[in-house]
């Protein structure tokens, strides 16, 4: 489906609206506010310590409210929920208006104070409500549009509410935020019922041990606690570059004109938006997590290149660029394209972890997991600033702390990707998909989200466990020759992976044995596991007798079978066709390569024996 046809529909289009108004109303209220504080403070000290509370009181909720949130979104209609929200937001303008007009500041920050506990309440309803309404295949779209539409809007409330605080009169200010607050209740008019995921849930007010079942949930499932770490992460270094570029318009590109601020922001909240409609096209609607590399590695490379260029011309290039000749607008042409690049970056890195772990969560405590997920963002915020004033009081100037956030987020992410090797795998995947090969899939939807399943699959290339991780929606474990544990580079990736080495018994029988303990282990353990029961990679392109180890498995542990064929690749560089695999130039080729799961509906659930036959016969057809 296209965007602009999700957009229309009312299963998500009113949705869409009214969290667009909800961000874009936070930030004309608070920017004005802050603006305000700021320019009617007697000393810089006291401006300074008033903005900085500002900040942290609008945070403070998150860390608060959040479990209760959580809980409240699970356990009642989402649609219900949002429109209430609403209906507190108009109530919480009347009283930030009436701090405008008596320009009262205890009476705005109590405004503020409730602003951040709306947008708690919001928060997990926001994310939780996606896969509640819409198909798998169209997650990528919903959280690029959530994002893009996110970001444009906190850049036009900022500029809005820079604008009213420096020329709008109080009762301009109350009526833009007033009518902002209501075009969000009408919004939320048309949102559809959601019913509840946990309707059962109990409600409760007990702050420590709450906290403990947000905590819990991360670790739900396989790879989601690193995934909200990920996004967290994201969450710090975004905050850290936008809050450095004022400072870095003002300083390091020595200039005093507001409008360099302004096109800095700007360049980055719409390259935001763009990379978010980005890493959907180049998803192909699928929940890719392969671009979560490549967004890491941008993100480090074009924040870390703005230290490199040449300043001195940038403001004045800039600002006045009708002026200046053709060398001097590649300074800021440079410049624009760092900060535009580090916006595309960071969606291609944040879009499909959002995805990811909306889909991989379960229905019944996912708003309390976007809940978890609200509480460690805002941690990892709080941190950015704290960081960012330890090196400013290090010496570092803005240009010097950027660069060390770049190489921060290089550490960071390298760290998250050891621990996610499947993201690196589905990386490689996505790279053969888009690159090298056609991919198409059949069946993907047959692997169940949940519970332990043994994938079989035919052996004809040295990257068929690449093509088998695309096609798996889930983490797979493999099973593989030991001899790939010794192979440098790829002995890195198998054990990141959590491979299974296995040997033949006349070569190790212990080895042998401890194989089938662990893939003993990882079934009952609920995870996927794939084997390749030929044994070894095809050397005339058939298909060999399959080996009974594959009855070994299911005797001891009778799971669901799922069997994989895969199609296309017998004759790639990759394959065993003429010769030695990989001993000859590659041709450059957009060869189709097809995948078809099917669930075996053999005797696997029976414990019964001679199993391998039968799956070898049906594997067989499914290859013609």
């Amino acid at each position: 489906m296209s965007l602009t046809r999700l957009l229309i529909q009312r299963r998500f289009g009113p949705f869409f609206l009214t969290q667009c108004a909800g961000a874009f109303n936070d930030n004309v209220f608070k920017n004005a506010m802050v603006i305000m504080l700021a320019y009617k403070s007697a000393t810089e000290a006291e401006g300074g310590l008033l903005v900085n509370a500002a900040a942290g009181l609008f945070i403070l909720p998150f860390f608060l409210f959040s479990p209760i949130a959580g809980r409240i979104a699970d356990k009642f209609d989402k649609g219900t929920i949002m429109r209430n929200v609403k209906v507190s937001e108009i109530l919480i303008m009347m009283i930030g208006s009436a701090g405008f007009y008596l320009n009262s500041n205890p009476i705005l920050f109590t405004a503020l104070f409730l602003m951040g506990t709306h947008s708690t309440f919001f928060g997990p309803v926001k994310y939780s409500i996606l896969p509640q309404n819409l198909q798998e295949n169209e997650l990528m779209a919903g959280n690029a549009l959530v994002e893009m539409g996110t970001f444009l809007a906190i850049l036009l409330g900022t500029l809005l509410g820079g604008t009213l605080a420096a020329h709008g009169h109080p009762g301009v200010i109350s009526a833009w935020i007033m009518g902002i607050a209501i075009a969000g209740w009408l919004f939320s008019v048309f949102i559809p019922k959601s019913p509840a995921a946990d309707p059962t849930l109990p409600l409760s007010l007990n702050f420590f041990s709450d906290m403990k079942d947000l905590m819990s949930i991360c670790r739900q499932r396989e790879g989601i606690l690193n995934a909200v770490m990920g996004i967290s992460w994201f969450w710090y270094f975004g905050a850290t570059i936008l809050a450095q570029l004022p400072t870095f318009a003002q300083h390091t590109l020595n200039s005093n004109d507001p409008a360099t601020t302004t096109i800095l922001l700007a360049t980055f909240s719409v390259s935001v938006g763009i990379g978010s409609l980005l890493s959907e096209k180049l998803s192909g609607g699928e929940i890719e997590l392969g671009l979560v590399p490549l967004g890491a590695l941008g993100m480090s490379i074009f924040a870390g290149d703005l230290y490199f260029v040449d300043l001195s011309t940038a403001a004045m290039a800039l600002i006045n660029y009708p002026e200046f000749g053709f060398n001097a607008l590649q300074v800021p042409w440079r410049i624009l394209f760092d900060i535009g690049m580090t916006g595309i970056s960071g969606s291609l890195f944040i879009v499909p972890l959002y995805a990811y772990i909306q889909h991989r969560s379960d229905p019944r405590s996912r708003s309390r997991l976007i809940a978890a997920n609200n509480v460690i963002n805002a941690i990892f915020m709080v941190a950015s600033a704290l960081f960012t004033m330890i090196f400013y009081k290090l010496g570092l100037n803005t240009a010097e702390i950027i660069l060390v956030s770049a190489i921060m987020n290089f550490a960071v992410c390298s760290w998250i990707l050891a621990l996610i090797p499947e993201f690196v795998m589905r990386f490689v995947a996505w790279v053969l998909a888009t690159l090298i090969y056609r991919l198409k899939f059949s069946g993907r939807e047959l692997i169940p989200s949940t519970g332990p399943a043994l994938v079989v699959a035919n052996h004809v290339s040295f990257i068929d466990w690449f093509i088998i991780t695309a096609a798996c929606r889930r983490p797979v474990r493999f099973v593989m020759d030991h001899h790939f544990f010794t192979t440098p580079g790829i002995h890195i990736l198998a054990g990141a992976a959590k491979a299974i080495p296995i040997a033949p018994a006349k070569e190790d029988a212990a080895l042998k044995e401890r194989s089938f303990e662990l893939i003993s282990a990882a079934l009952r353990d609920d995870h996927v596991v794939c084997i390749f029961p030929e044994g070894a990679i095809t050397r005339d392109g058939k298909l060999a007798t399959f080996r009974p180890g594959v009855d070994r498995i299911l005797k001891t542990d009778p799971v669901p079978v799922y069997m994989l064929a895969i199609n296309g690749l017998w004759g790639s560089f990759f394959s065993r066709m003429g010769g030695r695999a990989m001993s000859r130039l590659p041709h450059p080729s957009r060869r189709t390569i097809s995948v078809v799961i099917q669930r075996f509906q053999g005797s696997a659930e029976k414990k019964t024996d001679a199993i391998a036959p039968v799956l070898q016969e049906e594997m067989a057809n499914l290859l013609e």
